[in-house]
């Protein structure tokens, strides 16, 4: 199956601007956030339209659809990622939020003198790479299954930073043998503020809460309180209902799209840039240099010319990429550079824009005496 990426392109309204009066956009900043087709942005406004009201509280007819709305959403998301129950899918504002919601709850197990597996004590260790974010600079496809059982085969636990794979390329987390897998929502043609924690649920069920708050007790007196089940205990507060529905509805476009059509296609785009970088002198690519376990990100440096600088003359000719380090210190200091400009590719993005990138690489060296070709 191959894309029809003139069609795709049609469904996402923004990719018909003109900036920087009359140049065409070509936007290759998916990584950082992705465009919206129309079926999400319909959505949203449908929901606020005609369905508005909070979850869980209300018995009248908005309420009913809002709640079935909602757990509709989580439903398909959980079929989305190959979640054995619906349950197993808890909604955060962010794949950050997702990763800190474990972390404090591990915390909290810890300073409340809990026994069991999230009781951190001496000797306990959280191993994490130079490499974080994971996949964000590199484009690296990390073989998470053999992670995941060397890590259990010590006894530890595995969280997976997805949040540059489940937009891009199918995710089975039970195929993948992790324990907790995150992901966000506007890296995927979702809204932003809305992620997602996936856990297996006798995990979740022994992990304490990370915040208090309504919809997320079982039964409160002024002396205790206890907790409701998975996913509910996680979800304190009136959580982002529209937003919710909203990922859904970004779920259902990739996989009517075809998930592996996308990845079959953003393959052929990076490797068209790689080939189409290797040839200009200056440039060193970060990362794999062969299109082989890559995903659609490349970040470059190129000798005599700032990222920064290298983003203004790229913008200037309508290409929008990311300049800088990518919430990835470490990572550049391991390589030895300060930061690097970054282009990523997705299911809109066409042969012609990776040619585009190149050409306006070029003209930055020349505009910089920086001597490439």
């Amino acid at each position: 199956m191959t894309l029809d990426v003139a069609r795709i392109r049609k469904d996402f309204p923004i990719l018909e601007r003109q900036v920087h009066d009359g140049t065409p956009l070509i936007y290759l900043d998916s990584a950082n956030t992705s465009q919206k087709p129309r079926r999400v942005l319909d959505t949203l406004a449908d929901f606020y339209e005609r369905h508005n009201a909070n979850i869980h509280r209300a018995t009248h007819q908005l309420g009913e659809e809002a709640t079935q709305a909602y757990e509709g959403a989580r439903a398909r998301l959980a079929a989305f990622i190959g979640a054995a129950e619906p349950a197993e899918v808890v909604f955060t504002k962010n794949i950050s939020e997702a990763i800190n919601l474990v972390a404090y709850a591990m915390g909290n197990a810890s300073a409340t003198g809990q026994s069991g597996r999230f009781a951190l004590g001496p000797g306990d260790e959280i191993v994490i790479s130079e490499m974080e974010h994971q996949s964000n600079v590199l484009g690296t496809i990390n073989p998470i299954r053999a992670l995941a059982d060397r890590a259990h085969s010590a006894g530890a636990l595995v969280l997976v930073d997805a949040a540059q794979s489940v937009p891009h390329m199918p995710v089975d987390v039970a195929a993948l043998g992790a324990d907790f897998l995150g992901f966000t929502g506007h890296k995927m043609c979702g809204p932003t503020g809305i992620g997602v924690l996936w856990g297996r649920r006798e995990l979740l069920e022994e992990l304490p809460p990370f915040l208090g708050g309504g919809e997320m007790i079982e039964d409160v007196r002024m002396e205790r309180s206890t907790f409701a089940p998975p996913p509910h205990k996680f979800e304190a507060g009136t959580m982002p209902i529209a937003q919710v529905v909203g990922l859904a509805a970004a779920a259902d476009y990739l996989s009517e799209t075809g998930r592996d059509a996308i990845a079959g296609h953003e393959h052929g785009l990076i490797d068209h840039a790689l080939e189409a970088l290797a040839g200009l002198g200056g440039l060193r690519i970060l990362g794999p240099t062969e299109p082989v376990d890559r995903g659609a990100a490349i970040s470059f440096t190129v000798d005599g010319v700032h990222p920064h600088d290298m983003s203004q003359v790229l913008d200037s000719r309508g290409v929008a990429v990311r300049a800088g380090h990518h919430c990835a210190w470490p990572l550049h200091r391991a390589m030895g550079v300060q930061a690097s400009t970054r282009a990523s590719f997705y299911l809109y993005n066409t042969h012609e824009e990776v040619d585009a990138l190149a050409a306006g690489i070029r003209e930055a060296q020349r505009f910089f005496g920086a001597g490439g070709r």
